[in-house]
C-alpha cells in the first residue's frame, strides 16, 4: 500500500501551528483535534515551509524541565526541527523502516511541489498493515473453501 491510498482513507487534513504559539495553546489544539502532533510552519504565502513538529512528547519534556512555566513558553523552544517527510508514492513498508530507524511517530506528506498535503502517523501505518493482513487471511480462506 502507498501513502496516497492511506491519505485517501483517512482524509488529508493537517493541523499546523506557528513557532511563536505557546505550549499551552498547542496543547489545547492537540486536545481539541484529538491528535498527537502539529506541524510547525513558518513563512508567508501559499506554501509556508515546515520548520518543525511539536508533539505530546515535546510537552512532556517541556513540563519535566520547566514545570508549569512551560505552558507560556513558545513551541519553537521544544519542537523537533529535524523533520522527516514522505511523499504520496512512498510505500507503507518504507514508512515503517523510516519511523523505526528515526524513532518518529509522525511524517508530514509533501506533494511533488513540496506542498504539505497530509500527515501519516504510526497509527495509520499499523492500521494499514492490519488491513492488508486481514485481506490476505480472507483471500486464503476463500481459496481454501473453494478447493473443498
Amino acid at each position: 500500500m502507498i501513502v496516497e491510498t492511506v491519505l485517501r482513507t483517512k482524509g488529508g487534513g493537517v493541523v499546523t501551528a506557528r513557532p511563536e504559539v505557546s505550549v499551552g495553546e498547542a496543547a489545547r489544539q492537540l486536545a481539541a483535534n484529538r491528535i498527537g502532533a502539529v506541524v510547525v510552519i513558518d513563512g508567508e504565502g501559499i506554501e509556508p515551509s515546515i520548520v518543525g513538529i511539536f508533539s505530546e512528547r515535546d510537552i512532556v519534556r517541556a513540563l519535566a524541565n520547566h514545570g508549569e512555566a512551560a505552558f507560556k513558553m513558545r513551541i519553537r523552544e521544544f519542537m523537533s526541527t529535524n523533520v522527516v517527510t514522505c511523499h504520496p508514492g512512498d510505500t507503507v513498508e518504507t514508512l515503517m523502516a523510516v519511523m523505526t530507524n528515526r524513532r518518529v511517530r509522525h511524517l508530514p506528506v509533501l506533494d511533488d511541489g513540496n506542498a504539505l498535503i497530509g500527515i501519516i502517523t504510526i497509527g495509520d501505518v499499523v492500521k494499514s498493515r492490519l488491513d492488508e493482513a486481514t485481506m490476505v487471511v480472507e483471500s486464503l480462506r476463500d481459496y481454501v473453501s473453494a478447493g473443498r
